[in-house]
């Protein structure tokens, strides 16, 4: 039987960090049953045992009331532990203490790392562990998680302390006594025991960590005088995500005309001969449309692994916490805070994690207006189809501006919706924003690519499911009722996209791609392999069939929809089950939809008569 061991901090820890460097690239993410979230773990082996390391949600306090201080505290009640690690700051040390004393009162199995070794060193910070050992009465190893600094010692002590943990019974000690007395004698006290952990913390920071009487002023410092700056700092930062497309074109142009190269050889010399004897339905519907719609998908693979890869430098840096601090002023006039700003980032890559990122915002308010614009953001789902329509397009010194210009108007979108909502009685919150901003860091190679891999894996598990089914049933859509001409208006598809076309028709939006748009309702990765399936093209061939049959006014207008509407399905599951609001739920769907519609008709009217497209 498996041990099960759980990460737990707080945030600017380098949790994230130490649970990469422990598990390597084997991470995957689970619901667990009772939590209701989807949490990261991997097995990996300690000595003999074969052990599951699971990621918990960053947390403050254990008697919080976030979402996520909630949904730490039912994983400790329901799942059955071995051994909790707690990594902590190092440079922090006099406000970290309190959580480990917290666990380590309620009796858990508890193994402190003491973590940012290489960056207290640095500032001339000393730590003697054993007399924070001593002090806490629990087992502290110092390390670096980013470099692998201590980590013989670290795998010694989880060693050790595997061995002597006997396994935590589910919801043997559990930490939610303040949330199950109102009385006012038992809340005095909590409080006063609480006060006795933050002294007890004080006392033995000032004893087990030996501070410079004056800090050197750091890298991180002079940098913020300038990417922090009121005037200068957000047109640096748009400047900064500039740079990232235009890296992702310029870099990722040639790896995807050699994918594309690659799927086009073993069409025309491996699966085109194996085939050649097949009945010409079978045939039809392996080459143009699973293989079709699959590889014109999957050369886009190396932009979205660029694209991972850069956003993750520009993450571990710590940019994004600056930004969130820049736009607070402007997002309080939203009705929205940074931490809504930060989680509009996080959607870049995929709207559900970031949506469910809201569970640390204690006002449900100030959640709900959050959930309703974080679809907004472009996500790589998104991207993948604007790739497509803007290579196919635009030249290469415009399509970084077009991609920009998607990104700029996905926040104005997002913007627009918080303007126009935040008046309701269901969206206003006076919540204050917290938020630290931790000092800048050069992440390294593996770190990256980690990361990227992470996001990248997790991107190819979801979609590729998803692609599937949908190329495939956009193929039967196309090539149905048996006798008709593909994708002709007398087919199932055809008939679907000629009933829309009143509604479509004024946007410039023809009737195929009325097609691949319904479809990009299930998930928007299906889009660019739908058009596969209709059109019978792929790669280079229907890139250029695109160019020539669609004007720069109306690919502008279906990316512009594109952008703006209904959420895909996993989204909408999301918002409902995070918002326990079927109403919730429908308003985020009807909203987008209408609001895409009115963008692009004003969008294409408008452009229609002025550049005559």
């Amino acid at each position: 039987m498996s041990k099960r061991i759980a990460l737990l901090g707080m945030p600017n820890t380098g949790k994230s960090t130490l649970f990469n460097r422990l598990t390597g690239a084997s991470a995957r993410v689970g619901n667990w049953p009772g939590v209701t979230v989807d949490l990261l773990s991997a097995k990996i082996l300690i000595g003999g045992d074969m052990v599951e390391v699971v990621d918990l949600p960053g947390i403050y306090d254990l008697h919080g009331y976030s979402d996520d201080e909630k949904v730490v505290r039912h994983f400790l009640e329901r799942q059955a532990l071995d051994l909790l690690v707690v990594p902590l700051n190092a440079l922090q040390l006099d406000r970290q203490l309190v959580l480990p004393l917290q666990l380590a009162q309620l009796g858990l199995p508890v193994l402190v790392l003491v973590n940012m070794m290489d960056e207290a060193k640095t500032l001339g910070i000393r730590i003697d562990t054993q007399a924070l050992a001593a002090g806490l009465g629990l087992p502290v190893v110092a390390i670096s998680a980013k470099y692998g600094l201590g980590q013989a010692e670290m795998q010694a002590a989880l060693k050790s302390a595997l061995q002597i943990s006997q396994g935590m019974a589910a919801g043997a000690a559990t930490p939610d006594a303040i949330d199950a007395s109102p009385d006012a004698i038992a809340a005095r006290k909590r409080l006063q025991e609480d006060d006795s952990l933050e002294d007890k913390a004080a006392a033995l920071s000032r004893s087990a960590v030996d501070v410079p009487m004056q800090l050197p002023e750091r890298f991180s410092d002079k940098l913020d005088r300038v990417l922090m700056h009121n005037v200068f700092g957000l047109p640096l930062f748009f400047l900064a995500m500039f740079c990232v497309f235009a890296g992702v074109f310029w870099l990722g142009t040639p790896l995807q005309d050699a994918m594309k190269w690659l799927f086009d050889l073993f069409n025309a010399h491996v699966l085109t001969p194996v085939l050649a004897g097949a009945p010409e339905l079978l045939r039809g519907f392996v080459v143009d449309g699973l293989y079709g719609g699959l590889s014109t998908v999957a050369a886009f693979v190396p932009v979205i692994v660029l694209f991972f890869f850069f956003m993750a430098v520009v993450e571990d840096s710590g940019y994004l916490s600056r930004a969130a601090y820049l736009m607070d002023a402007l997002m309080v006039r939203l009705g929205l805070d940074g931490r809504s700003f930060v989680m509009l980032l996080m959607g870049f890559g995929c709207n559900v994690p970031a949506i469910m990122g809201t569970r640390v915002m204690r006002s449900r308010a100030l959640r709900l207006l959050s959930m309703l614009v974080i679809p907004f953001s472009l996500c790589s789902a998104r991207l993948q189809v604007f790739l497509f329509i803007i290579g196919a397009l635009f030249a290469p010194t415009q399509a970084p501006w077009v991609l920009l210009s998607l990104y700029l108007l996905s926040f104005a979108t997002a913007f627009l919706t918080a303007l126009i909502f935040r008046g309701q009685k269901h969206f206003r919150s006076e919540e204050p924003f917290v938020i630290e901003l931790p000092p800048y860091r050069l992440p390294t190679l593996r770190q990256v690519w980690m990361r990227g891999w992470l996001e990248v894996s997790h991107f190819l598990r979801r979609a590729s499911k998803i692609i599937v089914s949908g190329v495939v049933l956009v193929w039967l859509l196309t090539h149905l009722p048996s006798g008709v001409e593909a994708a002709s208006a007398a087919s199932y598809a055809g008939m679907i996209g000629h009933w829309m076309q009143p509604l479509l028709g004024p946007l410039g939006i023809d009737e195929k791609l009325t097609i691949a748009l319904i479809f990009g309702f299930v998930a928007k990765e299906v889009v660019i392999g739908a058009l596969a399936v209709i059109y019978s093209l792929e790669g280079d061939a229907l890139a250029h069939h695109i160019a020539g049959s669609l004007t720069l006014i109306q690919a502008y207008s279906f990316m512009l929809f594109c952008l703006i509407y209904t959420p895909c399905l996993s989204t909408i599951a999301t918002i409902r089950s995070e918002s326990r609001s079927v109403g919730f739920a429908v308003l985020a769907v009807a909203w987008p939809l209408a609001l895409a519609w009115g963008a692009s008709f004003v969008f294409y009217q408008v452009a229609s008569r002025l550049l005559g497209g």
